[in-house]
């Protein structure tokens, strides 16, 4: 479980740095309903940015958020359904859009979630402390930007190969960046530098996305709460919740799926990563290019017991279609083929790992041969606007993007994609995922053997207790905001 000891002293100091700077935290109930949010705040976000360093962006940190980069307040989940124009299958998908966080990806939740446990509680003590965020991309962007916001200090750790634009920006977030060997494959090494910091440095909590059940129940309650939203808008009579699609990355987005599965037992979750590295499919090793997802580990926080199927996706894949849906040429050619101006207009929403998405949930639909009453949902982690030097890149390396290539793309990767590379699990298969989970965790990373003995067998009542925490963080989150006082005096 989250551990929600207090730690008085500590916290005594951490409210005190609230008071001066103004920190007011909102509760998982008003990231799922940004409607609870007081007036007196909404009336403040009509003058802030979407990115803007302002602690009253906390209570941006929402699937709900309007769509506009400056002074929005709230609407409904931000969503898009693609046409069969562009995935080739009958069944409906639909996507949550996290282009609409602050910092343009919903990793802010995620961070939230490991970090506001501990601020509260006075197990973190941003007076003395930093925070350390160990991630691929998003997540230690999404850590730099929420803990600047809580007003603690920072430190950043990510691939040297990871996009321009995520080290650009970090650059004016975060206290300190450092940069690890490799790409997005190589996550041990940066839990390598973790372990070296941990030796070397007094001042620093590691708050590790793959291990950090804060980023699980993150998702499980307001992303699970958004998908069910979305699905009793768009459902009528007779359709059907089909299931949950994305790529691993740390697990914690799908926590999305177990709480669906409970709304709708008959649903399923499918968990897709790398055909480069699949870790899951084949127990594989390798490196990949889709940004985001990390892999060669499972994570400790994926509950395995409801993951369904493992789906593989070529990387290749992904890198030409961001070509397709960014390219005047690519765009071109969807017209003729049909496709909306609407959802053309909207493809710089999806980056590289949202067209892992996509692909995936497009095999998913042709596994299962679903139909036009079955709802698929996944989720836009990012979009475009971080990937801009990837296709300088694909540019230079390939030319000028032709309509004869967008041909090539449409046809092979889209309307051609197969149900290669995917396995549907049985109950041991399961157990094997979830067996690799001993090697990174126990061996290497000093966790309990028990522990991940009772993931297995203390199902369901193990992610029961972390999932029944919401509530009770919500409670100790309103009492912080009382000591402080501030939400009295706006």
């Amino acid at each position: 479980m989250i551990d929600l000891r207090k730690n008085e002293a500590q916290l005594t100091r951490t409210i005190k740095q609230a008071q001066e700077r103004n920190i007011i935290i909102p509760t998982f109930q008003q990231m799922t309903n940004p409607q609870l949010i007081p007036d007196k705040l909404k009336a403040k976000l009509k003058h802030i940015s979407l990115w803007d360093i302002n602690s009253y962006n906390l209570f941006r940190v929402t699937w709900k958020n309007q769509p506009i980069p400056n002074g929005g307040l709230f609407g409904g989940v931000n969503y898009i359904e693609l046409p069969e124009e562009m995935t080739g299958v009958d069944a409906r998908i639909i996507a949550l859009v996290g282009k609409w966080f602050p910092t343009g990806s919903h990793k802010v939740g995620a961070t939230f979630g490991c970090l506001v446990p501990r601020l509260i509680t006075g197990q973190f003590d941003p007076t003395s402390q930093k925070a350390v965020w160990p991630s691929t991309g998003n997540y230690c962007r999404g850590g730099a930007y929420i803990a600047t916001l809580l007003g603690c200090e920072s430190i950043a750790i990510l691939p040297e190969e990871m996009s321009r634009e995520r080290f650009e920006w970090l650059s004016t977030v975060a206290g300190e960046v450092i940069t690890t060997p490799g790409g997005e494959s190589n996550v041990k090494e940066i839990y390598d530098k973790c372990r070296e910091l941990r030796k070397t440095r007094k001042d620093i909590v590691i708050f590790n996305q793959f291990d950090e059940f804060g980023n699980y129940l993150w998702h499980y309650q307001v992303t699970g709460h958004a998908m069910e939203e979305v699905l009793r808008r768009v459902m009528s009579g007779g359709d059907r919740c089909a299931g949950v699609v994305l790529c691993t990355g740390s697990a914690g987005t799908l926590g999305s799926g177990d709480y669906l599965k409970e709304k709708f037992p008959t649903s399923k979750i499918a968990a897709a990563e790398a055909l480069q590295c699949p870790t899951l499919l084949l127990n594989g090793f390798g490196s990949h290019r889709i940004e985001g997802i990390g892999d060669k580990h499972v994570p400790w926080i994926h509950n395995l017991r409801h993951t369904d199927m493992v789906i593989a996706v070529d990387d290749n894949n992904c890198m030409n279609l961001i070509r397709l849906f960014n390219e005047t040429a690519g765009k071109d050619y969807l017209r003729k083929q049909g496709v909306p101006e609407e959802t053309i207009n909207s493809l710089p929403l999806l980056g590289i790992s949202s067209v892992g998405n996509l692909l995936s949930a497009i095999k998913f639909c042709k596994y299962y041969e679903l139909t036009s009453k079955d709802v698929v949902l996944t989720v836009f982690t990012d979009s475009m606007e971080l990937y801009q030097s990837r296709l300088n890149e694909l540019r230079e390396t390939h030319g000028e993007y032709t309509e004869l290539d967008a041909v090539r793309d449409y046809h092979r990767y889209l309307m051609g994609v197969s149900i290669d590379y995917m396995q549907e699990l049985s109950h041991h298969d399961r157990r094997r995922i979830h067996n690799l989970k001993y090697f990174t965790w126990v061996e290497q990373q000093g966790r309990e053997v028990d522990e991940l003995n009772a993931q297995w067998d203390d199902y369901p009542d193990y992610w029961k207790r972390i999932q029944s925490q919401a509530s009770e963080i919500d409670r100790l989150i309103e009492e912080f905001n009382e000591r402080t006082g501030l939400l009295k005096r706006l």
